[in-house]
């Protein structure tokens, strides 16, 4: 992914709505309703809520045929008892609405009308459905703490009175079970698709934080190899301003290596733009060499043409066995230290000193005494050195710069170089 490519967000729920109940539907996909309303019923919500109204009505008028066996029970209460069964069949459709109001209210409705009994439980199986449980254990222990006291004022004309009791705790704490169930399922669901928002979101984090690393190592790049093709664009350039009437020669040999590094560095922006457009950095960067150990002498000698005094000293006991990166970030030090000598102290000796080996290390030295007259301060921001002293500390090495006691400026690296 690019960076211009924006942050996608997370994916609609893909599923069949209709089979899911519009509480957890809100939970899996808050975006799909209007803000500020609550979830509208979906299928399965109306088959649900008609079946449990059905339910309900079906058990309230079984109820009801059984009320003139009651003994002593009065006629008004025998009216109020089927009243208040049908209004609480009612007020199940208000059920996903106000489950913790309608379970308190059935708690005195309860008491008063054996009808409403289908009711209360399918109210109380909502509580624990769509409420934590300390809701569902205060209103449930009242609940349950009335039973034997309905029953001993109102006791069943065919059951004894201690089965009838038993009875209800027990569907009583089954419907409280079954509602607790269900509701972990519906909370297991949601983690998981919290989960797997999170770590969506993670992996898009990761591969962005990936491509701003990688996107970093190539300024770096650019600013190493640019920064010395320009530097000897400017060398050979000041020459020509300088010395209008140099010999043929030297004019032809300098507009050949203008040339040349204009057409290097013009190579080098091309795959560095192509990289930043593609987001490919592995791939692009791959399609060319990179600079090794072995090509130091390339650079003197580039340098050497230039019109720079440098001497090179190498003391490696195995240069074979020297590791790739390495060697690269070894050849990038003294790439940039040749750099800066070239801005700073035109015309003076430079040394590049090379020692170590596997199992020792490897120290890239780069020194230049000061400058014989001032130089014109040149434009620069420091952040060459910097880069490399990143560069060396990645691999578990060091980069040391300063002035020197004669007035020069030392540049002293080490890299660690594992042996067999």
């Amino acid at each position: 992914m690019s960076e211009d490519e924006p942050a996608r967000a997370p994916q609609e729920f893909a599923g069949r709505r209709w089979l899911f109940p519009s509480a957890l539907m809100h939970e899996l996909d808050p975006d799909a309703g209007a803000p500020g309303r609550r979830p509208r019923r979906t299928a399965r919500d109306w088959v649900v809520d008609f079946s449990c109204f059905l339910l309900a009505v079906v058990l309230g008028l079984a109820t009801a045929q059984s009320l003139p066996q009651e003994s002593g029970l009065p006629h008004s209460l025998a009216v109020l008892d089927q009243v208040l069964g049908a209004l609480a069949c009612g007020a199940l459709w208000l059920r996903r609405r106000w489950p913790v109001g309608l379970a308190a209210a059935m708690i005195p409705v309860g008491f008063l009308s054996n009808t409403a009994g289908g009711a209360g439980m399918v109210v109380i199986f909502t509580l624990a459905v769509h409420r934590p449980f300390r809701h569902v254990a205060w209103i449930g222990g009242i609940e349950l703490a009335l039973l034997p006291l309905f029953y001993w004022l109102r006791p069943d004309p065919e059951l004894p009175y201690a089965a009838v009791v038993a009875f209800t705790v027990l569907l009583t704490v089954s419907l409280i079970g079954w509602g607790k169930f269900v509701r972990s399922k519906r909370q297991l669901m949601l983690s998981l698709r919290d989960r797997a928002r999170r770590a969506e979101t993670e992996a898009r984090l990761r591969a962005e934080q990936a491509q701003r690393l990688a996107r970093e190592a190539i300024a770096r790049e650019m600013h190493d190899v640019l920064a010395h093709r320009l530097t000897l664009l400017s060398v050979h350039a000041g020459a020509l301003e300088f010395r209008p009437d140099a010999p043929r020669d030297e004019i032809a040999r300098a507009a050949g290596v203008i040339r040349e590094s204009a057409h290097e560095a013009l190579q080098d922006l091309r795959e560095i733009i192509g990289v930043l457009r593609a987001g490919e950095s592995d791939d692009a960067a791959g399609s060319r060499p990179q600079p090794t150990l072995a090509a130091l002498d390339a650079l003197v000698a580039e340098c050497r043409e230039a019109g720079m005094k440098v001497t090179l000293e190498s003391c490696v006991t195995d240069p074979a066995a020297v590791p790739a990166s390495v060697g690269r970030t070894a050849y990038r030090i003294a790439q940039e230290a040749l750099t800066n000598a070239r801005k700073h102290a035109p015309g003076t000796d430079v040394t590049v000193q090379v020692t170590g080996g596997p199992g020792a290390g490897l120290t890239v030295t780069v020194r230049n005494p000061a400058p014989a007259s001032d130089v014109p301060p040149v434009p620069g921001s420091g952040q060459g050195l910097i880069g490399l002293t990143e560069r060396a500390t990645l691999i578990g090495g060091s980069l040391e710069h300063g002035a020197t006691a004669d007035g020069g400026f030392e540049v002293r690296g080490w890299l660690p170089c594992g042996g067999d």
